[in-house]
């Protein structure tokens, strides 16, 4: 690379910053990296050295502050003691050889057991899974915890906001967390603060920005997860955020753009391990410890409830052990020897997941991918669409999902054995640096029914095909492109 000559003092510096960074980077930006995600970040910075390190400053690393990473560890240490003492073992014998090493995978990397005598029910229906938080919220006698990626109060969870106070005024303790980020980006968020501040909910933004109290990091970093839980016994989670189906945003309702979603229902032991997972959020927001005694009622008696399921609930995040997620997706991806079906909103697989998907679809398994035919982000999409004709050219089925739809929902089942539902996308944000929760569920009773949820799916959605896909414009592809390097940007 050839280097202009200076004619000053101040040019003389300024090459030598340069030449610095450039130097530094090499040996620095490297480590403890995928290849892929170090050379884009080496790009950018031997590309303009002093812009490119700041905002490798801002956005290159994923190190909390010091009182947040104590917490974390102390919130693990705390939950893997905890679980170790109560009698939630399962005989993992019962389950498919590989499927018991990727629960002791889950178990030594995320603390929590798989446990047996669950009960599940499988909610696709929006609206109607936050009228039915709110009808368990009203059943509360003791405490309510709701923790969602973004809170918004509308006039669809106005519901759940109601059902919150009115436990409030029977005495129940109710705690509400929200990632700050996520949900001021909400119209209404303001308004929001003043009302809640007007309850006697208990509420805290996650990863709040506040440098002038100590509280600054990478900006980018998000707590993803949603989770509900009622008095410890009976618990929700999946991909829905706690807001109306357009996000509360003109645009969205001019297109008719609404999110499609999947969140589950569970009663049993693994609801304990749910109600960890937000007492860990909840200390580490405040310091606070939160009482997980279980109030342990009648359960109801529903028609499409799914009995006797064995769960395990795997967090994942930065500060914990790296991409549990990530993990656990590869791990079963390579178990599967007939089916895979794939449902992500965002699929920006790094290496090792295209690896898996593309290789077990080349040794036979059939695989399909739905995702959404139009992106709600830009440079997400051309980045997911960057990945198609490796996937297509493996054998892999892809399915969009018809517009103004966004396909939100993030699941997966392998073969007639397991699925997992979750707040986690399949790409790199999710994998280093959100906090997600998954849940993995051996039971080919869940996966009949995740089946007829990937039929609908199929039924609405398109087939892309390979000529279809390679008949795109020049510049889709090369914006396509630019996109992928940015999203390696993590």
């Amino acid at each position: 690379m050839d280097f202009p000559i200076p004619s000053s003092a101040l040019g003389w510096t300024i090459l030598s910053i340069d030449i610095v960074l450039r130097f530094v980077a090499l040996g620095v930006i490297p480590g403890g990296r995928r290849p892929s995600t170090g050379m884009a970040w080496l790009l950018l910075i031997l590309i303009e050295p002093i812009i490119g390190f700041l905002i490798f400053w801002m956005f290159g690393r994923t190190r909390l502050e010091g009182r947040r990473i104590q917490r974390q560890k102390q919130a693990i240490t705390a939950i893997r003691q905890r679980t170790e003492e109560l009698p939630l073992d399962y005989d993992l014998a019962s389950l498919p050889r590989p499927v018991q090493r990727i629960a002791e995978l889950n178990r030594s990397l995320g603390a929590l057991r798989m446990t047996g005598g669950n009960e599940v029910q499988l909610w696709p229906d929006y609206r109607g899974v936050v009228e039915e938080m709110a009808a368990e919220i009203d059943r509360a006698q003791a405490h309510v915890h709701v923790e969602f990626y973004i809170t918004a109060w509308d006039e669809v969870t106005d519901p759940v906001f109601q059902a919150m106070i009115r436990a409030t005024d029977r005495g129940v303790s109710v705690r509400l967390l929200f990632d700050h980020i996520g949900s001021r980006r909400i119209p209404g968020y303001r308004r929001m603060t003043r009302r809640l501040d007007r309850t006697a909910i208990d509420w805290r933004p996650m990863l709040p920005i506040q440098p002038l109290r100590g509280r600054f990091r990478r900006p980018d970093l998000r707590n993803h997860r949603k989770i509900l839980v009622v008095d410890g016994s009976v618990g929700f989670t999946g991909s829905l955020n706690l807001t109306e189906p357009g996000y509360n945003k003109s645009a969205n309702h001019r297109l008719g753009r609404e999110w499609v979603e999947l969140m589950v229902r569970l009663e049993g032991p693994v609801v304990g391990a749910l109600n960890a997972v937000f007492a860990s959020d909840w200390y580490v927001e405040t310091g606070e410890v939160v009482d997980l005694v279980p109030v342990l009622g009648e359960p109801d008696a529903r028609p499409d409830e799914i009995f006797d399921v064995p769960c395990q609930v795997v967090p994942s995040g930065p500060g914990i052990v790296a991409e549990n997620n990530l993990r656990m997706f590869t791990s079963l991806l390579y178990a599967a020897t007939d089916r895979i079906s794939l449902t992500s909103p965002y699929f920006v697989p790094d290496e090792s997941l295209l690896y898996a998907v593309t290789t077990a679809a080349q040794r036979g398994v059939e695989v399909e991918l739905f995702v959404s035919e139009v992106s709600d982000q830009f440079l997400v999409g051309h980045a997911q669409a960057s990945y198609y004709k490796a996937l297509l050219h493996a054998g892999v089925r892809i399915w969009l999902y018809p517009a103004p739809f966004i396909l939100h929902s993030k699941h997966f089942t392998i073969d007639d054995s397991v699925a997992v539902v979750g707040s986690s996308n399949m790409d790199m944000r999710s994998f280093g640096l959100n906090y997600e929760v998954s849940l993995m569920m051996p039971s080919v009773q869940v996966v009949t029914r995740m089946r007829e949820v990937e039929d609908t799916y199929r039924s609405l959605s398109k087939e892309l095909t390979l000529d279809a896909w390679t008949e795109r414009p020049r510049r889709s592809k090369y914006v396509d492109n630019v996109a992928r390097l940015t999203a390696a940007l993590q």
